[in-house]
């Protein structure tokens, strides 16, 4: 699963070809479900770049708190699953990011051990998501939701010795592809894999494990 990730190098974003102007932020270290995060997609006048809501409810749903529980989306179910298959055939998004945590569970111990997971180089990447616009019943004008979920897969080997699923990370020449609704499904989920290319780990202290904690300490390496 991806719990938590961080955007902590705002002005770098620049060297990834998103297509789209992404909005203002300011950096972030610790975002969590419920957090309005970037989001790029592809609409009919073209690619965009707005603030989604992470936790994806999806449009036929009767109450929003159903996002609580859909922040992830697993790779082997999304073209399949209620809840996700109509945004992966259709509304594929893009996530910057450039670091994410995964919780290691170690034996003879209650508490997970954090380790944040980033490129040697610190460079942002993006991640494989979807979105869906929900509109509640009687909706006044401007009332609707857009919200998403980041779609997970398998460990590479960085990353399976701290946990048994990682998020789809996207190569940049797979945007347009991934982007475009018109991509048939089974071309999308080729893309849906362990990322190739280099990570590193290292432990982090568990102050991450507290969503109010959004700052450069909470993927500052564990002193030994």
């Amino acid at each position: 699963m991806c719990g938590r990730y961080g955007l902590g190098h705002p002005a770098r974003l620049a060297t990834v070809p998103w297509g789209a102007t992404l909005p203002m932020f300011a950096a972030r270290f610790n975002i969590a479900p419920s957090s309005d995060v970037v989001m790029v997609r592809q609409t009919t006048q073209g690619r965009d770049a707005l603030l989604a809501r992470w936790g994806l409810v999806p449009y036929w749903a009767s109450d929003p708190s159903i996002g609580h529980r859909l922040a992830n989306a697993r790779g082997d179910t999304v073209a399949s699953k209620p809840a996700f298959r109509d945004a992966f055939a259709q509304r594929r998004a893009l996530l910057p990011a450039d670091l994410f945590y995964e919780w290691q569970s170690i034996a003879g111990q209650k508490t997970k051990q954090p380790w944040c997971i980033r490129r040697p180089d610190n460079e942002p990447f993006a991640f494989g998501a979807i979105w869906e616009q929900w509109t509640p019943r009687n909706a006044l004008a401007n009332s609707s939701l857009i919200s998403c979920a980041i779609i997970t897969t398998e460990p590479n080997d960085v990353t399976r010795p701290i946990h048994d699923r990682m998020p789809v990370i996207l190569d940049s020449t797979d945007f347009d592809a991934w982007l475009d609704p018109r991509t048939p499904v089974a071309v999308a989920q080729s893309l849906v894999r362990p990322y190739a290319d280099l990570l590193e780990a290292y432990r982090v202290s568990t102050r991450v494990n507290a969503p109010r904690n959004d700052d450069a300490e909470c993927c500052a390496p564990q002193a030994p």
